[in-house]
């Protein structure tokens, strides 16, 4: 079962995120939060496998969330939701110690991939949000970690993978 805690600081939202993850059998909802500060503690108290956190929040961002829930090193992996397309959020959000990173127009069945992804200890980054013919988010190095210097690919949407061992990526950065 992957348990999962929600913040958002619209509850339509959160109910709709809520409706959706719930439909898997191996998914399990055990929170809500509606402010970043609500989801860290939460995150500490309800020990879930997953954060799916909105980026833009009143009293603690999704980032800055994300950025505490790893900072503490309970073993939550965290997805950020944001209308922001723009790479500059994608990297903030990385080096926050986010795993995953969605774009809000996303379709359902990619919250449930990224969700699976992420607990399969998988980063999932998205900009743009339409699939993408053949590269995008690219290492700058080869072996160089998600979290060192990233270009993304001049494409309309861009959409990567990057397995991960003890925190560092394998080269291998399949499309997905």
């Amino acid at each position: 079962m992957i348990r999962i805690i929600l913040a958002d600081d619209h509850a339509v939202i959160r109910r709709g995120l809520r409706l959706v993850l719930e439909q898997q059998k191996d998914f399990e909802v055990v929170g809500e939060a509606s402010d970043g500060r609500g989801a860290v503690n939460l995150a500490e108290t309800a020990k879930p496998d997953i954060a799916v956190l909105d980026i833009t929040m009143p009293n603690l961002n999704g980032i800055e969330a994300a950025h505490q829930i790893s900072a503490k090193q309970i073993g939550v992996s965290t997805i950020v939701l944001s209308m922001h397309a723009d790479e500059s959020f994608v990297l903030r959000a990385l080096k926050a110690g986010a795993r995953g990173y969605l774009l809000k127009e996303s379709a359902e069945g990619d919250l449930i991939n990224a969700v699976r992804l992420v607990s399969g200890r998988q980063v999932l980054l998205q900009s743009d949000g339409q699939p993408n013919a053949g590269g995008g988010l690219r290492p700058a190095a080869a072996g160089q970690g998600y979290r060192g210097q990233l270009r993304l690919a001049n494409t309309s949407r861009t959409r990567a993978a990057a397995t991960h061992r003890g925190g560092r990526a394998i080269r291998k950065w399949p499309t997905c």
